[in-house]
């Protein structure tokens, strides 16, 4: 019996490029979605398609037997992702695994949270053999401050609120068998770390790991924008901005053992992130 073949959505993203080595480890046939015709992901089949491009994504999803769906950040996200679970269904993939959020539900003040339970509500109708991953706010985002951590400081308008983050490679492993596994049709996990952390203890973290004081600095909701000004588009910065406010009222805090139940192990914690992505930090 030949191996199923699973196509991975955003394959050279951080939750994609580590699912494909999770994937084959289990002895699954990759297919590799890039919108970048430059790019090859060793270990898996590449092909090129953009999720605006109906035919490409056809083209993509001919022959697979499940899809991992994890778009990139868009203004119409929702639609896109919706499109692509249409045709998932209509080409005979028989599971889909969608990357939702922490705490999606429609009638959130969070637009994300919005979008996403859109999509989860759509796909709960195909009818499609299907499993939600909702994972918290990603570790692997403090990536993005690294310029100031390596000056010895970070900032964001959360003040000491505390967030059950979750380190991104446990998504991926989550993924895996929430893509090959028996069991999981119709379920949704939460997926988070092992305990829920404060930015200062974050900060504590990183301390440890890379041999320099590092301190949090509590930013408003001006600051915070006026930093990003030009780097985001509008609409994705009012978003994260929205974000940080659901963190802010410590929405964002409980914690859930979706990690254990799905791999069989515990979430990383932010002491193993620290450790792990000290270099990235400019470790002394």
């Amino acid at each position: 019996m030949n191996p199923p073949t699973v196509l991975v959505t955003g394959a050279t993203g951080t939750i994609g490029s580590a699912l494909i080595p999770e994937l084959r480890a289990r002895g699954v046939t990759v297919r590799a979605m890039t919108r970048d015709p430059r790019r090859s992901v060793p270990g898996a089949e590449t092909v090129v398609a953009d999720l605006k491009d109906p035919e490409s994504v056809a083209a993509a999803l001919e022959g697979v037997d499940a899809a991992f769906l994890n778009s990139p950040s868009e203004e119409d996200a929702a639609a896109l992702q919706i499109r692509f679970a249409d045709l998932a269904h209509e080409l005979g993939a028989r599971r889909l695994v969608l990357l939702s959020q922490y705490a999606a539900r429609v009638d959130s003040p969070v637009r994300f949270l919005r979008w996403h339970a859109e999509v989860e509500e759509h796909v709960r109708r195909l009818g499609i053999d299907h499993t939600v991953l909702r994972p918290n706010l990603y570790l692997q985002a403090l990536l993005g401050f690294a310029a100031t951590i390596d000056q010895g400081w970070f900032a964001a308008p959360i003040g000491g609120a505390a967030v059950s983050a979750i380190d991104t490679r446990d998504i991926s492993a989550s993924a895996a068998e929430a893509l090959v596994g028996d069991g999981h049709t119709g379920r949704t996990y939460t997926l988070t770390g092992p305990g829920a952390v404060t930015h200062d203890e974050i900060a504590r973290a990183l301390s440890t790991a890379t041999g320099r004081e590092i301190t949090f600095h509590e930013a408003t909701d001006e600051q915070f924008s006026e930093a990003l000004f030009g780097v985001l588009p509008p609409w994705q910065l009012q978003g994260l901005v929205e974000d940080y406010a659901h963190y802010a009222r410590g929405e964002a805090a409980e914690v859930h053992t979706g990690v254990a139940d799905l791999t069989g192990r515990p979430a990383r914690d932010v002491t193993d992130f620290a450790r792990d992505h000290a270099v990235a930090f400019g470790r002394a």
